[in-house]
């Protein structure tokens, strides 16, 4: 027992600290934004912001780990706010504190997978739901204001949906194969690249 507990805690500081290390080539989302039109554009861009896949990833991994509805619901608030918040942002309507938003959301996700929090289904809608409107705003921000705009919206939409899906996956194969700590695990770097968001 006590060698499985030293175990665990060995790999949480081994990826505490890997995260800490790599963070820096992987902090900013929007550093060489390249091509805002079209879906394909619209589907690669969230996957090159580290940032929105490590919070689009962890709202994945979140839902999975709660379980039960959660697993649908809590992807799909984000989406439908994140859109939201993508029109706000299209529109040129400034909302504040954006990027510390972003950056909270990693950590305060990361926060809620590594302890394995289970809050109230309402409750882990709206909050992710919240944190969605900044990501969304900061793509819409980024959107052209034609219908090739549209369809990039369309593409990281759809970009966003695959990367839940990634996180539901891999937390639904940890709950399969028993092994719910190795989501905890990766709670914990989320949360050390969310810190490294702030400080950097």
């Amino acid at each position: 027992m006590k060698n499985s507990m030293r175990a665990k805690s060995t790999m949480w500081w081994t990826a505490w600290l890997l995260a800490m290390l790599l963070a820096p080539s992987l902090a900013q989302a929007h550093v060489g934004v390249g091509q805002t039109n079209g879906i394909l554009n619209g589907l690669a861009h969230p996957v090159f912001g580290f940032d929105h896949v490590a919070a689009m990833v962890a709202v994945g991994l979140w839902a999975a780990q709660r379980g039960g509805r959660a697993v649908w619901v809590v992807p799909l608030s984000f989406m439908t706010a994140m859109s939201a918040g993508g029109a706000i942002g299209a529109a040129g309507i400034p909302i504040p504190f954006v990027e510390p938003g972003i950056a909270a959301s990693v950590l305060v996700l990361g926060l809620l997978i590594a302890a394995a929090v289970q809050l109230p289904l309402l409750t882990s809608s709206v909050l992710v739901g919240l944190f969605a409107v900044f990501h969304g705003h900061a793509h819409g921000a980024e959107m052209p204001e034609t219908v090739s705009g549209l369809a990039y919206g369309i593409g990281f939409v759809l970009a966003t949906g695959l990367l839940h899906g990634c996180g539901i996956g891999l937390g639904l194969l940890a709950r399969r194969w028993a092994r719910p700590f190795l989501v905890r695990l990766a709670g914990g770097a989320t949360v050390a690249f969310g810190v490294y968001l702030f400080i950097s």
